[in-house]
């Protein structure tokens, strides 16, 4: 609590610092950044300075050169990898799951880094290899959501959430450019949270590097990433006895016994992440991506400088990856009573300690040609390559075995230049290997209808794929039988309508799954032959209902048909009642209600030795809405967060308490009241 205290009182001299301060000590975002889609916009007249600041007038070598008009300000955006689309930073307060890893629509085990799942069904789409162990992906880097950087100042941001329970999350980022054709980034994020129950602790690590390069002739330009996640977590197997939830002593939840875990080699010191009992997984990625182009000069000639652009017409590309991955359960204190009575898994002879563990190298290399019809229009271009994939497999039962692929790839990217349409077409076939016959094919077609109808998007996605390697018989991991699976065929069409005049969101999702496979007991795998489909209707809205006041409305509608081996809920929804404006010179608030809900039904188990949610029908979960007080604020470069959740725990049979707990499974259940205080802070150098 003295923490908690000391920390309010630093965030409050913080603000009154920045509200008051006269002086514009942050450098201020320039909004009008241009699109850099086009080969036009990339060759910008502005050149940069060592330290990144542009100066207008290259040629000049005056020492006494006048200061550029851009030197208190910041030009920032980012593209995704493999992206063409230039993006700006959300400034957005309103929504904390922006800064959060978790949103509404994924669940834990009830504690921040512990396994996660989706709400929404979320079928595996994509062909070729794929370990399945992905309790963990939404606390971890991808190289997909990977940002490349283009900035015209050193920019950093500083974000520390500190939260009951000494939960504590620390993210940062940062990058610049040397030169208007080299930069880099650095971001780190780290999750420790040491959990309300016994053997629940938590500690994730995430760690990544780019670097980007395009030489002044733009002829060659090169892509570099490294990521490293790490998730440790504890698994305790959930609650021996949840009734005596009603009955705590000293109404702690942590008194009460687990399934897994000895309590003797378990405490709560948030600077403790030993994991004794769960999941410790690893992974590190080398990504290196360069390319050649062939095309047409060009330069325009001003009173003082000339420009220089170059349009490619043919590319020429070659992307490197190197990976290793390690998925590691163990067991420092087995009781070998409670895996039988629990998990009717036989532990003989009765060892001190048990591991399970695969671990893979893998190298893929894709070589690609690339060819581009319209010179000033980079967003449009045809694509033809191919992948060869290398990875061996290590796993704690001395087994090792090497797997090789052969891929076929194709893509159509056509964003015009007046921004009215957007297409994507692409395809990859196995030819050769382990996954051969493996293949996925997606379509995407989107149209600006007008600025005040707003945007259509429909779309088609097929894959042909091999099931996890979980289910396989190669695995260390406990799961029997071990059946040759027939391939899991997924058909997915979707559409979403977007209108940001009138802020309302539309979408809708079609799915075919055939030959699903899946988990139905904590070490067992089934395939389900027949055909199944599942339709999600999504709509968002944002209403406002005064001048401060706004109300944002989110509804997800889900519904399978076909004797589906799968449970989801009905119906997910979130609601906020906000006040929200700018007051003073730089003061932005969002403060309000929200609150999130999602209907009962029939949630999946989980096995925490396999890291797999399993498919069950004996347990409904029903559960009271969620109920959290935010308040949300900005100044100048400043945001902080403050919350106060899960107020729907709140109990009056013993005074007022906050123990009814929400189900997060059929034994986990979650937490109560809950405080989150959180800063997220920019800088400009």
């Amino acid at each position: 609590m003295k923490t908690m205290v000391k920390f309010f009182g630093i965030v409050s001299c913080l603000c009154c610092f920045l509200l008051f301060n006269p002086f514009h000590v942050f450098a201020q975002f320039n909004k009008n950044i241009p699109s850099r889609t086009d080969a036009s916009d990339d060759a910008s007249p502005i050149t940069y300075d060592k330290q990144g600041r542009p100066i207008k007038n290259a040629n000049k070598q005056d020492s006494l050169q006048k200061r550029d008009r851009y030197a208190d300000s910041i030009t920032i955006f980012y593209r995704f990898y493999d992206s063409t689309r230039t993006r700006t930073f959300d400034s957005a307060l309103n929504d904390f799951s922006t800064r959060f890893p978790k949103g509404y629509t994924f669940e834990n085990l009830g504690n921040l880094g512990s396994a996660a799942r989706p709400l929404l069904f979320s079928p595996i789409l994509h062909a070729g290899f794929d370990a399945g162990f992905h309790q963990f992906d939404v606390y971890k880097y991808t190289i997909e959501n990977t940002k490349f950087f283009q900035t015209t100042r050193p920019y950093s941001e500083l974000g520390y959430l500190l939260a009951s329970k000494s939960e504590q999350l620390i993210d940062f980022v940062h990058t610049q450019n040397k030169g208007s054709n080299f930069n880099f980034s650095i971001e780190y994020r780290f999750i420790n949270s040491p959990g309300l129950y016994r053997t629940q602790n938590a500690s994730h690590n995430n760690f990544r590097f780019t670097t980007h390069y395009q030489t002044k002739n733009k002829v060659y330009e090169c892509f570099f990433i490294f990521l490293s996640n790490k998730h440790a977590s504890s698994e305790n197997g959930g609650l021996v006895d949840k009734s005596k939830l009603d009955s705590l002593a000293l109404n702690n939840p942590y008194e009460l016994n687990t399934r897994l875990g000895s309590p003797t080699l378990f405490n709560r010191n948030p600077f403790n992440t030993t994991v004794n009992t769960g999941n410790i997984y690893k992974e590190n990625t080398f990504l290196f991506r360069h390319q050649y182009d062939f095309g047409q000069k060009d330069s325009l000639v001003t009173d003082s400088i000339v420009y220089h652009y170059f349009y490619p017409r043919f590319r020429l590309q070659h992307t490197l990856q190197y990976s290793t991955n390690e998925y590691l359960f163990l067991d420092n204190a087995t009781d070998s009573a409670a895996y039988l009575d629990y998990f009717n898994y036989s532990v003989t002879p009765p060892p001190d300690t048990i591991t399970f563990k695969d671990r893979w190298k893998r190298v893929s290399n894709e070589l690609s040609i690339i060819s581009f019809p319209d010179k000033n229009n980079q967003s449009q271009y045809a694509k033809l390559g191919a992948i060869v994939n290398n990875w061996q497999l290590n796993t704690s039962s001395y087994v090792s075995s090497s797997f090789s692929n052969l891929a076929a790839i194709g893509e159509y990217r056509n964003r015009t230049r007046n921004k009215k349409w957007d297409m994507i077409a692409n395809g990859q076939l196995y030819l050769l290997g382990s996954n051969a016959g493996d293949y996925q094919a997606y379509i995407s077609l989107k149209r600006e209808l007008s600025k005040r109808i707003g945007t259509l998007q429909i779309g088609f996605q097929n894959v042909n794929r091999t099931p996890s390697f979980i289910y396989s018989s190669f695995t260390a991991f406990p799961n029997s039988p071990h059946p040759t699976f027939a391939k899991e065929n997924s058909t997915h069409l979707f559409g979403v309508y977007n209108n940001p005049l009138a802020a309302v969101t539309l979408a809708a999702d079609y799915y075919l799954v055939n030959n699903y496979a899946y988990s139905d007991s904590f070490f067992s795998v089934k395939q389900n032959s027949s055909l199944f489909n599942l339709l999600h209707i999504y709509g968002m809205k944002t209403i406002n209902l005064s001048k401060h006041w706004r109300y944002y409305a989110e509804l997800h509608l889900q519904q399978a048909t076909g004797n589906a081996p799968i449970n989801v809920p009905q119906i997910i929804s979130r609601h906020r009642f906000a006040f929200e404006g700018d007051f003073y010179t730089n003061l932005s608030v969002s403060t309000g209600v929200e609150m999130s809900y999602a209907s009962n039904y029939k949630s999946p188990n989980y096995s925490p030795i396999t890291g797999q949610f399993f498919y069950q029908e004996g347990f409904t979960l029903k559960n009271r809405p969620d109920v959290n007080l935010f308040f949300h604020f900005r100044i100048k470069s400043f945001k902080a967060y403050a919350r106060l959740e899960n107020l729907n725990t709140i109990e009056f049979k013993n005074g007022i308490t906050f123990t009814h707990y929400n189900y997060k499974l059929a034994d986990y259940p979650g937490i109560g009241q809950w405080i989150r205080v959180g800063i997220w802070w920019s800088f400009v150098n």
